[in-house]
């Protein structure tokens, strides 16, 4: 059958067997735009609320199933989107053309049949009813990868839109919001706003030490995380809001202790973290849940959620830095051990992009994220600071 933009054939025949608890619903439809390892996703949305519609339309999602050609006409008047209608086992578009098939599978043995082995299947929409979700949505995504054809999943709430989208990290094509509440509209849009930015790319830059003394007792924060960070990554931490530098996880190996990918020894209770939406927080108000970004040395960063904050008494070291193309200072208070590291430019082969802040001196070279300074609870705002 010829759809909205292009052909797609169904030819999986699926028999199902009443008895059964897990019942899925499998809908063939139009396939959405993929790149491995950061593939942009697809929104659907499924409801009968005008609010939650225009909450949608307003974050770009305009494709719309109704079970009424009534009801998308009226909505069509109203608002422009492309609307398809569910009868029975089959999904038509306005000029009354099948551009899906349905077939409800009831047993795990069933979903088998929707494998690219077993059927001739460009796209498909998965409805899970039952109560396992994960585990079939990775089995789903372990067993498309690599197919042309994309891979959604109906969703009842933002949450479960998530797991959708992270089920062995790269996440099923995209969703279907079936959703009577406008707040798991404006959650989801968050959650890929928040995706997209860690898509982008942080301007480093260049700083050369000025100071380096040792200053005594404070609180200083082991910030544990729930992923592991590689050579080259750490966070962005700062007394100065204006100038964060990007302090090493404990990801290297030492003689006289194991290496722990998971934590960052990132400073006192006072300095300044980067987390995402470009912001900032305290380092004191971190707690299990929260999310920070990670950032290489490249500037490429992520987002991960942090498992555990250790407050402790250490002895502290003060790092200042000067920017090399500009005359900014920069500050940031870190423990005096061999663990706790900045990082600097990359060498290449033989250089140290990790430097020990026991071994730092005067003249070496450091990276920082310059940015605005003044903030009000974590958010950039223009108005005059000064800070010292």
């Amino acid at each position: 059958p010829q759809s909205v933009s292009r052909a797609f054939r169904f030819v999986a025949t699926l028999v199902p067997t009443p008895s059964a608890r897990l019942r899925l619903q499998c809908i063939k439809m139009c396939s959405a735009p993929a790149a491995p390892g950061g593939s942009k996703k697809t929104v659907w949305v499924w409801t009968e609320n005008r609010q939650v519609m225009t909450a949608a339309v307003e974050r770009g999602w305009n494709t719309f199933l109704f079970g009424s050609k009534e009801v998308g006409k009226d909505w069509s008047s109203t608002a422009r989107i492309h609307p398809l209608f569910i009868d029975g086992l089959e999904i038509f578009d306005e000029g009354n053309q099948k551009v899906a098939a349905i077939s409800e599978i009831s047993s795990p043995s069933e979903l088998q049949l929707i494998q690219p082995d077993n059927v001739e299947v460009q796209n498909n929409v998965i409805h899970f009813r039952g109560d396992w979700q994960v585990i079939p949505a990775e089995n789903i995504v372990a067993a498309f990868q690599g197919c042309a054809g994309a891979v959604l999943a109906v969703s009842t709430n933002s949450t479960e839109a998530q797991v959708f989208l992270e089920a062995l990290e790269q996440g099923l094509d995209g969703v279907v919001l079936k959703v009577e509440d406008m707040d798991d509209i404006i959650k989801l849009k968050d959650y890929f706003d928040r995706r997209n930015e860690a898509k982008s790319q942080l301007q480093l830059t260049k700083a050369t030490v000025s100071k380096v003394e040792v200053v005594g007792m404070g609180d200083r924060v082991c910030v544990d995380l729930c992923s592991i960070m590689r050579p080259g990554e750490g966070l962005l931490v700062g007394s100065y809001a204006r100038g964060m530098f990007l302090v090493h996880s404990e990801c290297l190996e030492t003689n006289y202790i194991a290496s722990r990918p998971f934590r960052v020894n990132a400073g006192p209770v006072h300095a300044y973290v980067t987390v995402p939406g470009n912001k900032t927080s305290y380092l004191s108000e971190l707690q299990s849940g929260r999310e920070v970004i990670v950032v290489d040395q490249n500037g490429l960063w992520r987002t991960s959620i942090v498992g555990r904050v250790k407050i402790e008494s250490r002895p502290l070291i003060l790092v200042e830095a000067k920017e090399n193309s500009g005359n900014g200072t920069y500050s940031i208070f870190l423990q005096n051990a061999e663990t706790v590291a900045l990082i600097g430019p990359d060498r290449g082969s033989g250089g140290r992009t990790a430097i020990p802040v026991t071994s730092l001196k005067v003249g070496d070279e450091v990276l920082v994220r310059k940015q605005g300074g003044a903030r009000h609870t974590g958010i950039e705002i223009q108005e005059f600071i000064v800070e010292k």
